[in-house]
């Protein structure tokens, strides 16, 4: 062997035992192996960690991870960041839930609910349209799970049996000298060699149960009492009990050591149990394929068991298997329950009810949080059944609806689609993907059913896309005059309240992020392609809905409503509007706030000329009149065709109306006046529009490497696109087709010469 290879042999030998020595330490500092007394001094520590059932281990999860308050324009929710999955890494973390904020809070308090109940007493049905995220919600919950397990606050224990190989003797025998002499030393720690056999149970039992049930009860309210602990005991902590196979060998045990605990302890080994989705300990998902969830075998007669002492070995040993088993401790989740015969699943709700299921030779506990899911269509089926009122008390309803923020739901395929795609993936592409889905999502508002008649009017004007705007934004229609965006802006939550009810409520239907991530997929297959444009997004929709094989494609236009084909050419349209923004702002010829300060400045001027008074000019350091061109100007992008003061009062009175309802915040223009802010916005730019229809020409002109412009024109043209590409994320090529689009579609009427494909 070389020196070289030597020398690489030499640094894998070093690099294996730096290894074994890590996981050593980590096996030593995570006190994976506990004699039953070293487990009652860690239970002091923290004992209302070490007693909770699956509900409280549950909740505790949520709380770990922590949660943040989000700001909508709904009102302020509660997102837990267990969703967010921060213990994953790469395309793991990617399938995180984006949103259900209502759904995570409603889960929550069921959890608080179960703790001060108990024990889990009620099944948590998920119910909404198909591809709603319903399997999400609950595999983030397994995957945290999966994590709290591994870390300090999460230690989860259970127990074995350990039988030690007698000296001299073939096994130990319940009158052999070590076993009779051993008073209460434990043999948890024995080396593998001195073992002859261990047992372990496979509902992964939790060590105090092998107490007595009035015993266990005080010790446990003791460490309470101890360590500041002012919480009810759990519900297992009183009345559990071992399952068939412990007890028998709890019994055989006690008998043969003639009463005396500390020698049965002894043989008593707690370990450290993980959560596992991949090996189903803590977390199993049932599907609606199985049937059979529980039941018992016969430990065979194996060599283990074969050198167990006599007195256990006449024993005929039971323990209960299957996904219900599997799930102690932790979740189960039955996928599509309601696809299930009701004879195969309605004994589960009375063994909620019970906290036990009837084996064939024994009770099973119940310690798991059950969460279902089921479609709309097959839970209203069931709720037409005669036994569904007999079970309604057992379940808990959890809607599970498709997003109708578009910002929201556009996160969820930058998180799941974007990072799968090897090329450029241009600004906006995902965008009018969501935008699109969460209008097919909508319905129009029914104005009768609303208590305030004037509301309901509002609610029931609103279009499809301006709805899509209040639930992502908070945006007011600029249409609205100040009473009614009053109105509109204290009344979202009911309008979003009365969208989420109903037989056809929103985000019950519509096109599914399931369907939207094939549309994405199907726009960037062309093997051609260098990018994902919004014109490819937009191209592939259309050919989605000449399928016409989905009910929403089918469903009769309401309004404006259920229209997913003229959707396209709205979102194409949105589309433009934001890369007219961006050109405006890229390009320094068109300040944003510029109009904003007009309308200040007319508001400030019609409130000096109502009092008759003269206005601080800072420039001059003067006093002057009120600038009547400016009135006059601002006047005529409002259309003003009425009384010229008569209109001005009524202005000043909303401003006045304003500060009386808000005293302490400074006058937000935007709430007060949305529609005449926009008119002047529209007019404020239509004025610059030939501008930047030449700007955008030559930006164009300024791709193509024999361009010839002149050298002002080409600075600017260049400035514009480096700022377009630095802060708005474009390339040569979708920077081509945003401002080739926009040419040809905006400003094709100022006669400009420009090229670019879309």
């Amino acid at each position: 062997m070389s020196e070289v290879d030597e020398s690489d042999a030499s640094g894998l030998g070093d690099l294996f035992k730096a290894i074994g020595t890590e996981v050593s330490e980590r096996f030593t500092r995570e006190r994976r192996v506990l004699s039953f007394d070293e487990y009652l001094e860690l239970l002091a520590g923290k004992p209302e960690a070490h007693t909770r059932d699956a509900a409280c281990y549950l909740r505790d999860c949520f709380d770990h991870y922590g949660s943040d308050e989000v700001a909508t324009p709904l009102g302020k929710q509660r997102h837990f960041r267990l969703f967010d999955l921060p213990f994953e890494q790469g395309t793991e973390a990617s399938e995180r839930l984006v949103g259900q904020e209502a759904l995570q809070e409603a889960t929550y308090r069921v959890l608080n609910g179960f703790a001060r109940e108990g024990r889990p007493t009620r099944l948590l049905l998920l119910h909404g349209p198909n591809g709603s995220a319903k399997s999400t919600f609950v595999r983030c919950i397994s995957r945290a799970l999966e994590a709290y397990s591994a870390e300090p606050d999460g230690a989860l224990y259970r127990f074995s049996w350990i039988f030690p190989r007698g000296e001299g003797e073939r096994g130990i025998g319940f009158g052999s000298t070590q076993s009779s002499s051993s008073g209460s030393r434990s043999y948890a720690h024995l080396p593998e060699e001195r073992v002859e056999a261990k047992l372990a149970g496979s509902l992964r039992e939790h060590p105090l149960l092998l107490l007595p049930r009035a015993a266990r009860a005080r010790l446990v309210r003791r460490a309470y009492d101890a360590a500041g602990v002012d919480a009810p005991l759990p519900d297992w902590v009183a009345r559990g009990e071992l399952g068939r196979m412990n007890r028998e060998i709890f019994d055989a045990l006690l008998t043969a050591y003639r009463g005396d605990l500390t020698r049965v302890l002894a043989h008593v080994l707690v370990e450290r149990w993980y959560v596992s989705r991949r090996y189903r300990r803590g977390s199993v998902t049932l599907g609606p394929e199985m049937a059979v969830d529980a039941k018992e075998r016969q430990i065979t007669a194996d060599r283990t068991l074969s050198q167990l002492p006599a007195s256990l070995s006449a024993l005929t040993l039971f323990e209960p298997y299957g996904e219900l088993v599997d799930a102690h401790g932790g979740v189960l989740e039955y996928s599509d329950l309601l696809k299930r015969p009701l004879d195969a699943w309605k004994y589960l709700l009375l063994a909620i009810e019970n906290g036990e299921v009837a084996l064939s030779v024994s009770n099973l506990p119940l310690n798991s949080v059950l969460f279902a899911s089921s479609n709309d269509l097959h839970l209203h089926a069931f709720k037409e059944h005669p036994e569904y009122h007999s079970f309604r008390g057992r379940l808990v309803l959890l809607s599970v609806p498709y997003l109708r923020d578009h910002r929201a739901e556009a996160e969820i395929y930058r998180a799941q689609v974007v990072p799968r795609m090897l090329d450029h993936v241009a600004p906006h592409s995902v965008f009018v993907a969501a935008l699109w889905a969460t209008l097919t999502r909508l319905r129009r508002a029914d104005g009768e059913s609303y208590q305030d008649p004037q509301l309901g009017k509002v609610a029931e004007g609103l279009s499809p896309m301006e709805k899509a705007d209040l639930y992502a934004d908070g945006l007011l229609p600029g249409r609205l005059d100040a009473d009614e965006a009053k109105i509109l802006r204290q009344g979202m939550a009911t309008i979003a309240g009365e969208g989420s009810t109903g037989p056809l409520y929103e985000g019950g239907f519509g096109a599914s992020p399931r369907e939207v991530r094939a549309i994405l997929l199907a726009a960037a297959s062309d093997p051609s392609a260098t990018m994902l444009s919004p014109v490819d997004v937009l191209s592939a929709i259309d050919e989605f809905c000449d399928r016409d094989d989905f009910d929403f494609l089918k469903v009769e236009s309401d309004h404006g409503y259920h229209d997913a084909r003229g959707f396209v050419a709205q979102v194409r349209e949105r589309w433009l509007d934001a890369v007219e923004d961006e050109l405006r702002s890229a390009s320094g010829l068109v300040s944003e706030g510029r109009y904003e300060e007009l309308w200040a400045r007319y508001v400030t001027d019609v409130s000096f000329w109502i009092k008759k008074e003269r206005v601080y000019n800072p420039v001059t350091g003067a006093h002057e009149e009120p600038d009547r061109d400016l009135m006059a100007s601002i006047e005529r992008m409002l259309g003003v065709t009425s009384s010229a003061e008569s209109f001005r009062r009524d202005l000043m009175g909303n401003v006045a109306a304003h500060a009386i309802d808000h005293p302490d915040s400074n006058v937000d223009y935007h709430s007060i006046f949305p529609r005449y802010l926009a008119q002047v916005r529209d007019a404020y730019f239509a004025e610059r529009r030939g501008a930047l229809a030449e700007l955008a020409n030559d930006v164009l002109r300024s791709l193509t490497p024999d361009a010839k412009l002149e050298a002002g024109a080409l600075a600017r043209a260049q400035a514009t696109r480096a700022a377009l590409e630095k802060d708005r994320g474009y390339v040569e090529d979708s920077l081509r087709v945003a401002l080739g689009s926009l040419m040809r579609e905006r400003y094709d009427d100022l006669g400009s010469s420009h090229g670019g494909d879309s």
